[in-house]
């Protein structure tokens, strides 16, 4: 909200950066009190309109700020803010008497107060409140989870908390699993550099993600061990959520309204005809397992290893080119929130994503993470280890998850607006102004090249260090490092002696997620995930 001082004010809507706001047309006052004095005029109003001369009443709710915004200063240290009580008293007032006095043919125009209002609204809905649940059924004991809400970016500053929920699927053992649960996250915030606001850091955060993923994996391989695991990783930063995954783990969410998005991405080799091409081309052999007679059975697999899934952490024994890159999905969320659903396959295996959301709906999240787990035991019985977690994403003070319109059918495709449900408490008025809320998809990226996914999409300077690997953030002597985009066929305005560069072990790394150098010789072939 913008300050006001005496009877010159200007005003910007902050939420509606794009929009041009008219006001309505008010009576010009030719004459006044001969004690009242005349009021000045508007000069510095500012709302990418030409200047108009606005209602006696918007005057006074000008002059009712200013003085609110004095006492707000002079009351800070209350923890009932009281001054905001009754500035939205007046502003209600203020919106039902404009609503009065507007023409009936006129334009669809904003009034004053409705703004004013809006952007009281907004500096009071900063961050949701973040609920959340899980449940499990182990059969193999080898997943784990990761649930973490009082994450700072900055250590011992409370204004950058942000929440962490993360599922590890493990298999042919659960070291790879407890290793990425410890390491992970840490790895993940090394690879940004902690002078950075909120909104630089959630635009590393993809990229560092990625860097994250393939230096666990790769300490992970050092320690020659032979289990793997699949990644489910959630970062809530506000109403951004980031999303990264590697595996048949998966997450969705769906809106206040009802409409289910998926926010990860399924590396089954069965389903996913991408990755079965690039592993091809990488030296790899997909196929089903071969019984006597010639006879195939089974869900595809990678050869050697016989893994099911073409990305995972882990694995050393079925080759470099089961990549640790996470297909990495961001979204910002509207203020009236969401639920996101975070599960291993042993639930998707038995539900699909709207008969996992419908058995819970309505439930708090622990309650509804064990009606999940109850229902997909039910249909497939225990067949594998079975977690979930529900996280609720809620308007401040909203204690239970919204209840979607009964009949109404999600949809996969990601959409990129939608109406919020309307609010019994919101008056007529505001609601006829209210701008639609909006599901906004801020980046999404599943390419299996390094090269492209350290690209340069804002400069580097502000991201990578000169002389620090992007991957594993050790120091690289001058003239030791390798641009990631050395001997890469990712052309155009990038050059190999362009950054972000690589250590020699990471650029070794690198080359054989491409399939450029022999792979080491493998252990015998055995059954996997």
């Amino acid at each position: 909200m913008s300050c006001c001082h005496g009877n010159d004010f200007a005003l910007s809507n902050a939420s509606e950066p794009h929009a041009q706001v008219k006001t309505p047309p008010s009576p010009r006052f030719t004459s006044f009190k001969n004690n009242e004095p005349k009021p000045k005029p508007l000069s510095s109003l500012s709302l990418r309109s030409p200047p108009q001369r606005f209602s006696k009443a918007d005057i006074l709710v000008s002059r009712s700020l200013d003085r609110c915004e004095k006492l707000r200063s002079i009351s800070s240290s209350c923890r009932v803010d009281l001054v905001s009580i009754v500035l939205n008293c007046v502003l209600e007032l203020k919106v039902e008497l404009d609503m009065k006095m507007m023409p009936a043919k006129s334009e669809c125009t904003v009034p004053l107060a409705v703004l004013l209002k809006r952007e009281l609204t907004n500096e009071k809905i900063q961050n949701p409140d973040i609920l959340h649940g899980q449940a499990s059924h182990s059969k193999k004991e080898e997943d784990f989870t990761l649930l973490k809400t009082d994450c700072q970016r900055v250590p011992g500053d409370g204004v950058t908390t942000f929440s962490v929920f993360a599922l590890f699927d493990g298999h042919n053992g659960s070291a790879a699993a407890i290793y990425s649960k410890e390491s992970l996250l840490n790895n993940v915030l090394g690879a940004i550099p902690s002078n950075f606001s909120r909104d630089e850091w959630l635009a590393a955060l993809p990229r560092a993600l990625v860097a994250g993923f393939i230096k666990t994996d790769k300490d992970f391989q050092e320690k020659a061990q032979h289990s793997g695991t699949t990644v489910t990783f959630v970062i809530i930063d506000g109403w951004v959520v980031t999303v990264a995954s590697v595996g048949d783990s998966r997450c969705i969410l769906e809106s206040a309204e009802g409409a289910i998005y998926s926010l990860s991405a399924d590396h089954r080799l069965d389903t996913n005809e991408e990755e079965v091409d690039r592993i091809t081309s990488c030296g790899g052999e997909v196929g089903r397992l071969n019984m006597v007679g010639g006879l195939e059975i089974g869900p595809l697999r990678c050869w050697p290893g016989g893994l099911c899934l073409s990305r995972s952490i882990g694995d050393v024994d079925v080759g470099e080119f089961i990549v640790p890159i996470p297909h990495v999905k961001q979204v910002k969320l509207s203020t009236a929130g969401g639920r996101l659903i975070i599960s291993s396959d042993g639930v998707w295996d038995a539900l699909s994503a709207e008969e996992a959301l419908s058995c819970c709906r309505g439930l708090p999240a622990d309650v509804a993470a064990a009606q999940i787990v109850k229902e997909a035991v039910q249909v497939r019985g225990l067949r594998d280890d079975t977690t979930c977690i529900v996280v609720d994403i809620l308007p401040p003070e909203k204690i239970t998850p919204p209840v979607p319109p009964p009949n109404k059918q999600g949809k996969g495709v990601f959409r990129s607006m939608f109406r919020k449900r309307s609010s019994d408490s919101l008056c007529r008025s505001n609601r006829e102004f209210s701008e639609p809320d909006l599901v906004e998809e801020i980046f999404e990226e599943g390419s299996a090249v390094l090269a492209e996914r350290l690209g340069t999409v804002y400069p580097l300077c502000n991201l990578f260090k000169l002389f620090t690997c992007a991957v594993c953030q050790v120091e690289i002597k001058i003239g030791e490092g390798i641009s990631v985009h050395d001997s890469s066929s990712f052309h155009g305005r990038l050059r190999p002696w362009d950054g972000p560069f690589l250590c020699r072990s990471c650029q070794a790394k690198k080359e054989a997620m491409e399939g450029k150098r022999p792979v080491q010789d493998s252990i015998p072939t055995k059954y996997r995930k």
